[in-house]
């Protein structure tokens, strides 16, 4: 096997497709733990640690929203939800509910593998994307005051609870202060994606990073819009 032996819990409830995912990603190193349900999927979750979960929205007992949601109240691990092409609600919430990713079914198992290592590797990056170490730890704009070490955001005081991509997002964004990236910048920073990714990932994380740090999510001061290009972090005046 792969020597980083990484760990992957596939949550899908039609088993020819579970066999077709887990035999690819044995043959690429991991070690895959497989779940026919909701529950299932939580169970195993909490008894074995997986470094990524692979999430199925359509699921018995459970569905994938809510596991999503139970396993991002208690652990940040990488999700990437599974989605029907035509179901273009499910990609959205899912992203909503804190899942890092989604991939539209069928998909090609290269995409998905390189989905899975870009995931993997975010997650253990401790300091995060590019994070320029003569920077200071702590930086603070306006009432907004973001900890990159303790990956911790705080507004006028109160701790703001974001998910890994969201803080990764913002802290990317900050460190580059009043500089505009377009999307596929953000894919290619943020979340590890060359060639791989929806731009559509950026635009929910970003109006969820609105609703969570903005007095006004319409009316933004902080997570700005450049029209035709893309987003900025904006410095108060």
């Amino acid at each position: 096997m792969d020597e980083n032996n990484n760990r992957i819990l596939v949550v899908e409830d039609e088993k020819y497709i579970s066999d077709i995912i887990r035999y690819n990603l044995e043959k690429e190193g991991y070690e895959v733990l497989t779940a026919f349900d909701g529950q299932e999927a939580l169970d195993l979750q909490q008894a074995h640690d997986p470094d990524l979960i692979l999430l199925d929205v359509m699921l018995p007992k459970l569905d994938g929203f809510e596991v999503c949601k139970r396993i991002r109240n208690v652990s940040a691990v990488p999700i990437i939800i599974l989605t029907a092409k035509e179901e273009e609600v499910d990609k959205v919430l899912g992203l909503e509910l804190g899942a890092d990713d989604y991939m539209t079914k069928p998909f090609g198992m290269r995409e998905l593998v390189a989905r899975i290592k870009a995931n993997i590797r975010r997650a253990s990056l401790t300091l995060g994307p590019e994070i320029d170490q003569a920077q200071p730890s702590i930086h603070t704009f306006g009432d907004i005051v973001i900890d990159m070490n303790r990956y911790e955001i705080r507004k006028r005081g109160e701790l703001i609870n974001l998910t890994l991509r969201e803080f990764e997002l913002l802290r990317y964004l900050a460190d580059h202060a009043d500089k505009v990236f377009d999307r596929e910048d953000l894919l290619r920073n943020v979340w590890g994606y060359e060639y791989y990714g929806d731009i559509r990932t950026v635009d929910v994380t970003v109006r969820r990073l609105r609703e969570k740090i903005e007095d006004e999510p319409g009316d933004p001061k902080y997570i700005m819009t450049r029209r035709g290009v893309g987003y900025y972090f904006r410095t108060p005046a």
